[in-house]
């Protein structure tokens, strides 16, 4: 199996499918975790980083998990292969830098990845479509189990899992949820609800987590700290606010829809149109517009595409599987061109 193999089939994250998947693309569940009697990755020296890929690798050779996975260490890999990992959220944009002591490991379903000297020794995720946190950590909870049996990690009973920043230090545990908000961005409502979450004590990012802003309507939501409750605990809260946030979105779909049905219809259609007729067209704009159409399929205005394929293009439309699938690096230019050409074949 190789890298180019993911082209040929989609995201665990997209597929459309789970509970509440109409608002809910992904649910997330991810372990910081550090070997024993190593320095943490950022101040480790090169042979200490060396060791700690070695050993990562080689325990992770002995799970059933991880069978079928492939091994890549990042330093083999082209710009354009670390940036089609980033777009697939299969490694953080900080694992993308300075890569020499850097690896992946990755399951050819892309549920399970572990990231090997990032922030921490390993950074373990796991990825289902829909509203599915709990299964996310019941997987990832048994990858942890077979993976401590190899590996003897960092902790201190007062503390929990040491970790190299203090906000994951305890369980180690960052439960996310990927939410598709259209609605409570179209009526202004969105900022509130944002505001509220953080007094709950999530985090709110963009698409792609830490350090980036939402786009397309799409908002990343995680717990802040792990020091000092259970990770069931950590999931029950984070599964209890989502709850919230999706039956809002919903009233305000429905109200939309009610009260505001003629507007809607318009900007659904306008995206479409745009999308269909464009040969120049840049990654922000697309994202933006795709959030309308998947509105539109997800309430029924649009009946001739599915959640999937919009869920694709999303994917697809981004700059390093553009250059993939073209089979060459492109400028910005050609990749707008190339952009809004696999566009308009996908919706004929």
């Amino acid at each position: 199996m190789r890298i180019d193999d993911f082209l040929r089939h989609d995201s665990e994250w997209l597929k459309g499918t789970g509970p509440n998947s109409d608002i809910v693309m992904s649910s997330r569940t991810r372990l910081a975790r550090n070997i024993d009697k190593l320095a943490f990755s950022h101040w480790a020296d090169k042979k200490q980083q060396e060791t700690i890929l070695t050993a990562a690798l080689d325990a992770a050779e002995s799970v059933n998990y991880l069978k079928d996975a492939l091994f890549i260490r990042l330093k083999d890999l082209s710009e354009v292969d670390r940036a089609f990992l980033v777009e697939r959220h299969l490694i953080s944009l900080e694992h993308a830098k300075d890569v020499e002591f850097k690896a992946l490991i990755v399951d050819p379903k892309e549920i399970i990845s572990i990231m090997v000297n990032e922030e921490d020794h390993l950074r373990m995720q796991v990825l289902q479509s829909g509203f599915n946190l709990m299964e996310a950590w019941r997987i990832i909870d048994a990858l942890d189990t077979e993976l401590s049996k190899k590996l003897s990690f960092a902790y201190f009973v007062k503390w929990g899992y040491l970790t190299a920043c203090p906000t994951n230090t305890g369980t180690g545990l960052r439960g996310s949820i990927m939410l598709h908000l259209p609605a409570l961005v179209f009526t202004g409502q969105i900022s509130k609800i944002l505001q509220a979450t953080a007094k709950l004590g999530l985090n709110i990012r963009g698409l792609y987590g830490e350090g980036t802003e939402a786009s397309g309507n799409l908002f990343q939501v995680s717990n802040q700290v792990s020091l000092g409750r259970t990770e069931e605990d950590i999931i029950d809260n984070i599964e209890r606010i989502i709850n919230q946030i999706i039956a809002r979105e919903e009233a305000t779909r429905r109200n939309l829809l009610a009260k505001n049905r003629d507007a809607l219809v318009d900007r659904v259609w306008r995206a479409y149109g745009t999308l269909k007729s464009a040969h120049i067209i840049t990654s922000n704009e697309t994202i933006a517009l795709l959030s309308a159409i998947r509105l539109g399929v997800d309430l029924g205005v649009v009946k001739n595409l599915d959640r999937r394929m919009v869920n694709e293009l999303l994917i697809l439309t981004q700059p390093a599987h553009l250059q993939k699938l073209e089979g060459k690096v492109l400028n910005s230019n050609e990749r707008d061109m190339k952009r809004a050409e696999l566009i308009r074949e996908r919706l004929k």
